[in-house]
């Protein structure tokens, strides 16, 4: 069996070496770090099936770093230990979600027994299955950042049930890609992942694709079609764009999931299906229903869970990663020798807006890379590519110049240019405040004639 990755953060060097050689010599393999800050960078490294820390340390504590680490994924399990443990703690570190609570001195027995329970309990979510090893039912999935991990880690405990999944996302974030992983993590694995995007599929074609038809259910049925229903038996249907569905069409896909079963067009029969639905949409499905355009019933039939998936603006640490990924993709599709992108044509990588997030980046992606003549992609051809809509991330530097600007033209505009209560409002003496003033290039004056102009008559 795999050794399991312990995470233990603690600010006695001491304790840290004597944890490490006690979990080492049980079979563990042991990350040792001296600070939360530290365990927050490790954490995404390494995986730990269980993080054990201190409670009081310097800088961040046991239960900032508790409360840090659920935030990338909460279903890491954590124990924390101290030396100043009182009841109180305890009851209320657990009753925020912390695994196990140990007070200093503790018996090493007692600590080895709550990491294999918390271990044992983790694996009983995580663990892969015995034809799914490590991290394959996401493989298509490109991401280092913490708010897709923690997407995942939820997909990851959601593919054990056959709970209904809903997915939100913008066009082009990968909500197929997500559901096929749900699928691939499942027990179901095995069996067929049919995709239905029921946008793409003319209204009157939709329901004999979905629950088939008999011969001569309509013209052009010239022989019985099971549809995608029976061809996912035993496994998954993903329906995309569920918020287009026509309304007929709710009332119908609602009966199936009330019965298990599916009638096919032109049949008195139905046919018994088991199937795990996963659906998605990108347009506002509470405004749909307001709108009468989507079915109440069916909504929280089909939304039991919600995953949402964050566009590639919020994933940016993902774009290089990403453009690597595919840039390796095509090299070995065609051959061709590129190896990277230009420093400067990752940066416009990084600061363009993406409307259209991965699907769109890909889309660059392969334009530039065809009309590259080098090895490395210069940034005229992204540029291009973008069509010259770019991003704009100013320097640290300037954003803090502009936003101290900003703050001391509204304390101006809302004293009216009395530099003394404006200065109290921002909690500095008047000496300092007229210096700040100064390198702005800001007249208190100015602000008082715009006061006496505004002034009511």
């Amino acid at each position: 069996m795999e050794k399991k990755t312990v995470l233990i953060v603690d600010d006695d060097l001491d304790i840290l070496k004597l944890l490490s050689m006690r979990l080492k010599a049980t079979g563990y393999n042991v990350v040792a770090v001296d600070s939360g800050e530290k365990a927050m960078v490790q954490v995404s490294l390494v995986k730990p099936a269980v993080v054990v820390t201190d409670l009081r340390m310097g800088g961040m504590d046991g239960m900032t770093l508790f409360n840090a680490l659920h935030k990338v994924n909460s279903a890491l399990p954590v124990i924390i230990m101290t030396a100043h443990g009182t009841i109180p703690e305890a009851v209320e570190a657990t009753k925020q979600g912390v695994f196990g609570f140990l007070a200093k001195p503790f018996d090493s027995k007692q600590l080895l027994a709550q990491i294999e329970k918390a271990v044992s309990i983790n694996s009983a979510y995580v663990e892969d299955e015995p034809t799914i090893k490590d991290d394959q039912w996401r493989k298509e999935i490109i991401t280092c950042s913490s708010n897709m991990e923690e997407l995942l880690s939820h997909a990851r405990l959601l593919s054990q049930s056959d709970t209904s999944v809903f997915i939100h996302g913008e066009s082009g974030t990968g909500k197929e890609l997500l559901a096929k992983a749900i699928h691939n993590a499942s027990t179901r694995h095995d069996q067929n992942f049919v995709a239905v995007n029921c946008a793409a599929i003319p209204e009157n074609l939709l329901e004999s694709e979905l629950f088939g038809h008999t011969k001569g259910a309509f013209t052009g049925a010239a022989v019985n079609y099971e549809g995608l229903f029976q061809a996912a038996d035993k496994g998954t249907v993903f329906l995309d764009e569920i918020g287009d569905m026509p309304l007929n069409l709710q009332v119908k896909l609602l009966r199936v999931l009330q019965e298990r079963q599916v009638r096919p067009v032109g049949s008195t029969k139905s046919v018994p299906v088991d199937v795990r639905i996963i659906s998605a949409t990108h347009c506002d499905i509470d405004k749909e229903m307001e709108t009468g355009n989507f079915r109440e019933d069916l909504y929280y039939r089909l939304n039991v869970v919600t995953l949402e998936i964050p566009s590639l603006c919020d994933r940016r640490e993902d774009i290089p990663l990403l453009a690597k990924h595919f840039l390796k993709e095509l090299t070995e599709q065609t051959k061709k020798k590129v190896k990277s992108f230009a420093p400067d044509a990752l940066e416009l990588l990084m600061t363009a807006k993406w409307p259209g997030n991965v699907r769109q980046l890909k889309n660059v992606v392969e334009q530039s890379f065809a009309l590259t003549t080098t090895p490395v992609v210069p940034a005229r051809l992204v540029l291009k590519a973008l069509r010259g809509k770019t991003g704009e991330i100013m320097p640290l530097t300037e954003a803090k110049k502009r936003f101290e600007r900003d703050y001391l033209t509204k304390l101006l505009q809302l004293t009216s240019g009395n530099v003394t209560q404006a200065a109290r409002l921002a909690n500095r003496n008047r000496t300092e405040f007229y210096k700040l003033l100064h390198r702005h290039h800001l007249e208190p004056s100015e602000f008082k004639m715009v006061s006496r102009i505004q002034a009511p008559a």
